[in-house]
């Protein structure tokens, strides 16, 4: 399995997530040599993946439809990882490419480490660019504004960077990341560690959130779209498949009203396709699921569920605006939506 879902080694006594072997940075300057350009580049994304679910909830936030285009990637890998097998003939249309490990190839021959999502790749020459999921979205919001669209909301305002990137080091150790080190644990005692970390950094946010609507200020930041894309998955995978169960996301009150409060802001809930997620941890995680069977539930009608949280205050886009319709090409199919 490789996953940023991707930076991943499982060694016999502790679950690591290694560092992105392909750091460049997209930037309006172009200092690493990839300067921001409308059309250039290519997102490749699974909507199974959290990782690389942040960058495709942030460009849909920031308006980066029209300047970068998106490759979705089929969420059941073979040993050659993530696939195009979703499009006609198996074949990204626009990189003309069967696997994402072709970009990687076009890139450095015989790197090191697995081949993750999101990447970022220059569609002209081929090349896998970046898959640095921790700057790639910090990017969109900072390197890209010339492109971004007409009402974007600032989700990494520069007052509140040094909160911003506290909360976000909490959630990636004991949320975003601790669910992998319980799901992979090899180890009663490390695997114990790591889901009662989960539950700890849970319960002190959702005493944070208890009186807030957002992680940070008033506005969706950064913070908000990092917590989302692990909540989103709980119930549905982290639950069970990870053994994270100490409760769902729908028992804590805060919490679940929260995730539904994100989930129905344009730009969150319609680019998550819960087929998509459950199929690939399912299915793809051989050594925790050796069936390979498919839970039907949970029931997934409660993310419409009124949530209330609008009585904080709060202003999710600022002095922005919300996005708008999805493209139509880009609209998850009804079996993946609540």
């Amino acid at each position: 399995m490789s996953e940023g879902e991707g930076n991943a080694e499982y060694g016999k006594k502790v679950f690591k997530r290694s560092k992105s072997h392909f750091a460049d940075r997209v930037t309006a300057d172009g200092r690493d040599g990839w300067p921001v350009e409308a059309g250039r580049y290519r997102l490749v994304a699974s909507r199974a993946c959290p990782w690389a679910s942040r960058a495709v909830v942030s460009r849909r936030l920031l308006g980066l439809e029209d300047a970068l285009s998106l490759a979705i990637t089929d969420p059941i890998q073979d040993d050659r990882s993530w696939r195009f097998a979703l499009d006609p003939e198996g074949r990204d249309p626009v990189l003309g490419i069967r696997y994402l490990s072709e970009a990687y190839d076009a890139r450095e021959s015989d790197y090191p480490g697995g081949v993750s999502v999101p990447a970022v790749v220059d569609v002209p020459s081929g090349k896998l660019v970046t898959n640095d999921y921790q700057w790639i979205t910090l990017d969109f919001a900072t390197e890209w504004t010339a492109l971004h669209r007409d009402g974007a909301p600032d989700l990494y305002p520069e007052r509140l960077r040094d909160e911003i990137d506290e909360v976000m080091a909490d959630v990636y150790e004991d949320v975003n990341n601790g669910v992998y080190r319980a799901g992979f644990a090899t180890h009663q005692e490390e695997y114990g560690q790591a889901c009662a970390g989960v539950f700890r950094r849970l319960e002190l946010l959702a005493g944070r959130l208890a009186d807030r609507r957002y992680l940070v200020g008033d506005t969706i930041t950064e913070a908000d779209i990092r917590l989302f894309t692990t909540l989103v998955r709980f119930d549905a995978v982290y639950h069970g498949h990870f053994k994270c169960n100490r409760w769902k996301l729908m028992e804590n009150p805060v919490l679940w009203a929260y995730a539904r409060d994100l989930y129905q802001t344009p730009g969150f809930g319609d680019t998550v396709d819960f087929d998509h997620i459950k199929r690939h941890y399912y299915q793809v995680h051989t050594g925790i699921n050796p069936s390979g069977i498919v839970p039907l539930g949970p029931d997934l009608s409660g993310w419409l569920t009124p949530h209330h949280r609008e009585q904080l205050g709060g202003r999710p886009f600022g002095d922005g605006t919300a996005p708008g319709p999805v493209p139509e090409a880009e609209r998850v199919p009804a079996r993946g939506r609540p």
